[in-house]
């Protein structure tokens, strides 16, 4: 059972997530802090949906399947990754079943190999619903930061139904936003808001006069107006950018992060610097250089329940920041510029570079808000449930 005094310390740990070499995301701050005090056996990405027939996705079915040969490994102090085989196709109940046999085989070797004992299971991938609950925990947590059911490409109604299940099972419901809060509660009453954090010791270091400027824009025209993150078709607002590069053409639009939808004529564009992945430790050097932070995500039903990392990150390295009218960035007040049409957007940024830059004040107004803070509220509500029990996996 759970100990009372902490209940996130000396912990045996399952997350249903992301691949982790991918980008860090809320997931990987939450992880790596509890990582801290507590085992974490990190099971890397199931799937949403079907591969189609890509160059990319075909890659990555042989990553997938080459990883799925490796056996579970220590990629940081008390952080296990585990790859999984697993066939995502969620849509068809026969691959349903295949799947939920395969991921209990396999997670439940790694949790024997690892003597993971009643773990709590903190579940970010609604696919999962599969074996939550069958594992043998302590506690299963759906940690919801996205409407995944309205992601592209996703079968939905399976999708639909997965999370529904998942939502029912779990003992905790944590979201990021809002608008998760109202969809989810009403499936699950123990729900709870969480917003994100921000990992502020590392953004802040965009003030240090010994941070560097990266080469690849250190002599780029100013103004600097500055993108990280996924370019993806449902998070990347693309005839706005164009937009914002037409209205200042004597400045630079830069634009950092994996490229998953067409840029097409932005890319282009003699004053668009596209400059693909970056390390995150790198990002405050980046963020030294920009003049404004950007977030120009389309208004659709994936980004109005959203809750973008790199606003607390922009203002945490001290910059001003511009975005449309994304609730979540709303709720911040003051703190971000609101464009609510490619004019308007023009003008809030306009209206930035008044004071460009990095400053101090705006990089105090994300002190409370650390990464640190967001899992000691996170710890007070698994604090104030009680687990309701759980099948042993066999």
């Amino acid at each position: 059972m759970l100990r009372m005094e902490d209940p996130l310390r000396g912990r045996d740990m399952l997350c249903f997530s992301h691949d982790f070499t991918g980008d860090p995301l809320s997931k990987t701050h939450v992880m790596r802090i509890l990582a801290r005090d507590n085992r974490v056996l990190w099971v890397n990405s199931i799937g949403y949906r079907a591969p189609r027939a890509s160059a990319h996705d075909l890659r990555r079915v042989v990553d997938k399947l080459r990883a799925a040969a490796t056996p579970v490994r220590e990629v940081e102090k008390n952080l296990f990754v585990l790859s999984p085989l697993a066939i995502p196709a969620y849509g068809v109940p026969s691959m349903q079943a295949l799947n939920r046999v395969l991921l209990r085989l396999q997670v439940g070797r790694a949790m024997r190999a690892l003597r993971f004992s009643r773990p709590i299971n903190w579940v970010f991938n609604p696919a999962a619903a599969l074996v939550a609950g069958t594992l043998g925990e302590d506690l299963v947590i759906y940690y919801c930061v996205d409407e995944y059911t309205a992601f592209e490409g996703v079968p939905k109604a399976a999708l639909v139904d997965l999370e529904r299940r998942l939502l029912r099972r779990a003992d905790l419901v944590i979201v990021s936003a809002s608008r998760l809060f109202d969809a989810k509660a009403r499936e699950n009453p123990r729900t709870v808001l969480v917003r994100h954090g921000v990992d502020f010791a590392r953004f802040r270091t965009a003030l240090d006069p010994e941070t560097a400027i990266p080469a690849d824009v250190a002599r780029l025209p100013r103004p600097i107006l500055g993108y990280f993150g996924l370019m993806g078709t449902d998070w990347f607002d693309v005839p706005l950018l164009e937009h914002v590069a037409r209205a200042f053409p004597g400045g630079s639009v830069v634009l950092i992060g994996k490229v998953a939808t067409d840029l097409g004529a932005l890319a282009r564009m003699p004053n668009v610097h596209v400059l693909g992945r970056r390390p995150f430790a790198e990002l405050p050097g980046y963020c030294k250089a920009f003049d404004v932070g950007l977030l120009p995500f389309p208004i659709n039903e994936v980004t109005l329940a959203a809750n973008p990392l790199k606003v607390r990150e922009y203002l945490a390295a001290g910059l001003p920041v511009v975005s449309t009218a994304i609730p979540e960035v709303e709720v911040l007040g003051d703190a971000c510029r609101i464009g609510r049409d490619p004019a308007g957007f023009v003008r809030e940024i306009e209206a930035a570079l008044a004071s460009p830059g990095s400053r101090v004040d705006r990089s105090e107004s994300m002190r409370g808000e650390s990464w640190e803070a967001r899992v000691d509220e996170i710890r007070r509500h698994v604090g104030a449930i009680r687990p309701r029990g759980a099948a042993v996996a066999t």
